[in-house]
């Protein structure tokens, strides 16, 4: 896993200059983002952890995420992707969170569609959530990795625009 080195400098550097935290819980990603915190300078100073909650179980034990809202929607929705980064950040008790969940590959149940949503939270409370859509012919292993340079892509311009308002 490559990812782009200025990018991972620039969050870290922005985390450390605030002073602020960060934490993660992935699906669709699984553990990619938490390895590109792992990866950034002097990470220890500001990345709490994350944790990878890949089933619904877990997504409901862990998360808090409503069993029947889970259910209904494969666990892959925008409230559920904000349920995840909210109550992550309180588990972690970080600043920033960031939440994914959703499809790498087309199966019946995304409508053999390839997608995520990913949400961040700040001091409590969502501040961004978008749904991803990627080539229902785009590989597993590269949709992960797409959804994870993107979703640093706009967390580096959410936490740009968050800090210049403080």
């Amino acid at each position: 896993m490559k990812f782009q080195q200025n990018l991972l400098e620039y969050i870290s550097r922005s985390l450390i200059t605030v002073g602020e935290s960060i934490s993660v819980v992935e699906s669709v990603t699984s553990g990619c983002l938490q390895m590109a915190f792992s990866q950034m300078p002097n990470a220890s100073l500001f990345y709490k952890g994350g944790m990878t909650t890949y089933t619904l179980p877990e997504k409901v034990r862990l998360l808090n995420v409503d069993q029947e809202e889970a259910e209904e929607y494969d666990c892959v929705s925008e409230n559920i992707a904000q349920t995840m980064a909210l109550n992550v950040a309180k588990l972690f008790e970080s600043d920033w969170s960031i939440a994914t969940t959703g499809y790498s590959r087309p199966i019946r149940s995304s409508l053999y569609k390839v997608f995520a949503y990913f949400s961040f939270s700040y001091k409590g409370e969502i501040v961004l959530t978008k749904k991803l859509e990627l080539h229902p012919k785009t590989q597993s292993f590269n949709a992960q990795m797409y959804y994870t340079e993107f979703i640093l892509g706009c967390f580096k311009s959410e936490m740009n625009q968050l800090l210049i308002l403080k």
